[in-house]
């Protein structure tokens, strides 16, 4: 079975489901946008995703580190054995960049299941091209906040005790 057809299943479903299976089942993530400074949200999410075991590749052209990690400048920078194994490429930049990299990472990520955009960014022509390609694509969600809620979503909230 190729790798498409393996999550082909996961682009029919309803974007909730969609949101879980990402984070179920895409743990290499491609941080595109992600900054060293430690004060700005895409250093924040990432930060978030390495905590939870997540493994995050630092994708910058002006940084040669973020999280204590090597920075590289694009996805066709990464080295052959690194972009095997990414599956989700996260996007913290303008949405007119996006186009761009969709294709760079269907170019050069030969596992990529799913694209994810933050918050505010949002491209339909470059969501509908990684479509057409059996990806998954999240837009303008917060994947840190997305996946704060599926955890905790899925507790159990605590039974009120009563006696009367």
């Amino acid at each position: 079975m190729s790798e498409t057809a393996a999550h082909e299943p996961a682009a029919r479903l309803d974007e909730r489901a969609q949101i879980r299976w990402v984070l179920e089942h895409c743990r290499t993530v491609a941080v595109v946008g992600l900054s060293s400074n430690p004060y700005k949200d895409s250093h924040i999410v990432a930060h978030h995703l390495s905590r939870h075991r997540y493994d995050v590749v630092p994708i910058n052209p002006t940084a040669t580190a973020a999280l204590g990690r090597p920075a590289y400048p694009s996805l066709a920078a990464l080295p052959a054995d690194l972009a095997r194994q990414v599956d989700l490429v996260l996007v913290f930049r303008p949405s007119a960049e996006v186009p761009a990299i969709v294709e760079a990472a269907l170019a050069h990520l030969p596992r990529l299941k799913a694209i994810w955009t933050q918050k505010g960014i949002v491209h339909d022509a470059a969501a509908a091209r990684a479509r057409e390609r059996g990806l998954v694509v999240v837009q303008d969600r917060c994947i840190r906040t997305q996946h704060l809620f599926t955890r905790f979503a899925d507790t159990p909230s605590p039974q009120k005790s009563g006696s009367g």
